[in-house]
């Protein structure tokens, strides 16, 4: 029904306006009683056997919502009632911050992609902070970056304004060097300033009652050397693993006519390079770290093969909204029908 009927109406519409009537939609019928339940009916797979145990957390399952699509921790409890292990919330700023001009987001439906240039649009995390204290036993990755006018060297001070105010109510960190559409941000994936950045979070992490998982996302468009780069900053910092990968500035293979829009592609045309990431750094760092998967899961084959590359858990975003809501049961059902 969602990929017949209800799909090509929304796409009929500008992207970034259908996803916020969207999470206006499902905020009101999850007010229903006895909605949210017919929704976990539907799309929860519960099974003890896909639940999880990594870098020292239970997940119920392994399928998790990529940062992006909740960014300010508006409606990630009734995201949960459709099957997902765990929601990503942000990326979030100290301050908050309009992004980029409109428009921004942009669908290419021929390549079953987008391209966005959003630009971490959001309220910042103060606000995101009030709604986490609502939350009703989801588990809570937050990605955590810097302001667009924060100059690189001082980079490191909003991430630990992210960090200290995000400790009380969030499972574990992202910490998110690797989007392309914040000028300069990339920069800050080179060895010297992204170990020092993740030396000094970690050195924060110490000083808790008890250290949370931090992890790094990282660009789909690093070089062989630069990922080993990566698993040499992982091993010195000592962080709890990488999730691979973000957006791709990449446009090769592209037939869709709006192609050339600026900013990080996502989607399908993502799938291979991404899941080539997660088994190079899974075979070169012989298994040392723990990966979360994500780019260009359009089935549930593509999430297998990024757990059979070397991901410990995976994460949908394009495929969700191409695919609809019944990817992550299609995903829970064939890990049980590969595994068991």
């Amino acid at each position: 029904m969602y990929k017949f009927i209800i799909r090509p109406i929304l796409f009929l519409f500008d992207p970034e306006k259908v996803h916020h009537f969207t999470f206006s939609a499902l905020k009101i019928f999850n007010i229903i009683p006895g909605v949210p339940a017919l929704i976990r009916s539907r799309y929860v797979v519960d099974d003890k056997r896909l639940e999880r145990e990594v870098f020292g957390l239970k997940f119920r399952n392994p399928v998790g919502l990529a940062a992006g699509f909740d960014k300010d921790a508006k409606l990630y409890n009734q995201l949960h009632n459709f099957g997902f292990g765990f929601i990503e919330i942000g990326t979030l700023t100290p301050k908050g911050q309009p992004g980029n001009p409109k428009k921004r987001l942009f669908r290419l439906k021929a390549d079953k992609a987008i391209i966005n240039r959003m630009g971490f649009n959001n309220g910042g995390v103060e606000k995101a902070v009030k709604r986490l204290k609502k939350n009703k036993g989801v588990l809570i990755g937050g990605n955590i970056g810097k302001n667009k006018v924060t100059p690189n060297e001082n980079a490191a001070d909003d991430y630990t304004v992210c960090f200290e105010a995000l400790y009380p109510y969030v499972d574990y960190f992202v910490v998110n060097v690797s989007s392309p559409n914040t000028p300069n941000l990339r920069a800050l994936q080179d060895k010297e300033p992204l170990t020092a950045l993740l030396k000094e979070l970690q050195a924060l992490n110490a000083e808790k009652p008890v250290a949370k998982p931090i992890l790094l996302k990282i660009a789909p468009d690093l070089t062989d050397e630069q990922l080993l780069d990566i698993i040499d900053i992982v091993k010195e910092t000592k962080i709890a693993g990488v999730i691979a990968t973000n957006t791709t500035i990449g446009r090769e293979g592209l037939t869709s006519e709006n192609k050339e829009e600026t900013g990080g592609l996502s989607g399908k045309p993502l799938t291979r390079r991404s899941t080539k990431v997660i088994k190079f750094l899974s075979d070169k760092s012989e298994g040392a770290f723990s990966i979360i998967g994500v780019g260009g899961i359009h089935s549930a084959q593509d999430a297998v093969d990024k757990l059979n590359a070397g991901a410990s858990l995976v994460q949908v975003y394009t495929g969700f909204i191409y695919e609809g809501p019944s990817l992550v049961k299609k995903i829970n059902k064939a890990i049980l029908k590969v595994w068991f």
